[in-house]
């Protein structure tokens, strides 16, 4: 939020069609405002009251429901928000918290515009999950992805419910639910089956919703659910009795359920966790897996580039001229570590190469190692440690350089 101010004042000042006066005006409401996002506020708005036609006006009333948010002004997210989505229907963040504010009342135009926002809001990380599925960037964003596609269906719920169609809402709250294992999504699945008078369900869904020990669910929320559930249950049996192994068997499921869904993370993902070199597994291109941990013991020499680094292309003949000199010794392992964001491209790279050498992914391993520039030439002793690390070559000295630390490596 600090940063607003002023990127807002730059690109005020930079349009030739605000007169002076007007420039001057939004120095001064910025001015003033400081780094207090409701002062802020005041001021766009002081500002806007001036000046209510300005040719600024799509990027005051966007930074007006930035600070809104930030403020968690409701009234203004809704105010502004709908103002923007009128011009630009693309914004995730406003989708969703327009959509919020909107059910924050019970009432049934409030509804059906919320209907429509998170709609869309759905559409749109529908769209952006088909778009990332099957690239590595895919399983860093996919819990996140999933969450927030819980809350569209969620607050879809939500809305329909208020338009009077309880079984629909329920249906949508499971879905999320489905999706994505949230107390959140339980609690809204619970509220319209005790609508539509499926108590039982309720008491299940809470039960679920207590046992599931969500890390966004604050102990005293989780007390509450485990108490509603209690009274429920006992209004409709007349005692406690079973309560126990309900409650029991709702961590049964939970547990079961977050395991599948750690496995399916851990399929995208599998150096999820990993932090030590040998810990991680490499994914060649062409689909081989190479678990790191099978090197223990040797001098590892891994070789950081990508398809568009041209100081890699002129590093890449010098590479092997030092891998001849070790091509008799066992001890040693040579590996081509592509840095490229898009995989594509490194198969085709490769045959236009006319390399014979086998290509791996770095698959999560650069960030670890805090790769920061390329190309990088690493070099791992007999435990996995790293002994050398040469950033950028010096072209005269690369060969001498890296066939001295591959020996003194093989020496320790």
């Amino acid at each position: 939020m600090r940063l607003l101010p002023a990127l807002l004042l730059v690109s005020s000042l930079a349009a030739q069609e605000m007169s002076e006066a007007e420039q001057e005006s939004l120095r001064v409401a910025l001015a003033e405002a400081g780094n207090s996002p409701i002062e802020f506020i005041r001021g766009l708005e002081k500002h806007l009251a001036r000046y209510p036609k300005t040719s600024k006006l799509p990027e005051i009333e966007r930074a007006l429901v930035k600070a809104a948010i930030e403020t968690r002004d409701n009234a203004r997210v809704v105010r502004y928000g709908e103002r923007v989505l009128a011009r630009e229907q693309d914004d995730l963040q406003v989708l969703e918290r327009v959509s919020l504010g909107l059910l924050k009342s019970d009432g049934k135009d409030e509804a059906g515009r919320a209907l429509a926002y998170s709609k869309r809001y759905q559409e749109l990380l529908e769209k952006m999950r088909a778009g990332k599925q099957g690239t590595p960037e895919y399983a860093r964003i996919a819990d996140d992805l999933e969450n927030r596609i819980g809350r569209a269906y969620a607050l879809q719920a939500r809305a329909t419910g208020n338009l009077g169609n309880a079984e629909a809402a329920l249906a949508l709250a499971l879905r999320a639910f489905e999706i994505y294992l949230s107390s959140e999504f339980a609690r809204e699945a619970a509220r319209w089956q005790i609508k539509l008078g499926k108590t039982e369900d309720a008491i299940r869904t809470l039960a679920e919703s207590f046992a599931l020990l969500d890390p966004r669910m604050s102990d005293v929320e989780r007390a509450k659910d485990r108490q509603r559930a209690g009274e429920m249950y006992r209004q409709l049996k007349g005692s406690e009795a079973g309560l126990g192994d309900l409650m029991l068997a709702a961590y049964d499921r939970m547990a079961a359920a977050v395991a599948d869904r750690q496995e399916k993370f851990r399929k995208l993902a599998p150096n999820t966790g990993a932090s030590h070199p040998l810990q991680f597994t490499l994914t060649g291109s062409d689909g081989t897996k190479l678990p790191l941990e099978t090197l223990r013991g040797k001098v590892v020499v891994m070789d950081f580039w990508a398809t568009w680094c041209g100081p890699c292309r002129v590093q890449a003949p010098m590479y092997e001229q030092v891998k001849k000199k070790f091509a008799n010794d066992q001890r040693v392992v040579f590996l081509a570590i592509s840095t490229d964001e898009d995989r594509g491209v490194v198969r085709p790279f490769i045959d236009a190469q006319r390399w014979t050498k086998t290509v791996y992914f770095e698959d999560g391993l650069s960030a670890a190692l805090r790769i920061s520039a390329i190309p990088t030439a690493m070099i791992f002793g007999k435990n996995g440690d790293v002994v050398s690390r040469m950033n950028g070559f010096v072209p005269d000295r690369f060969i001498e350089m890296l066939t001295e630390r591959i020996t003194q490596a093989l020496a320790e």
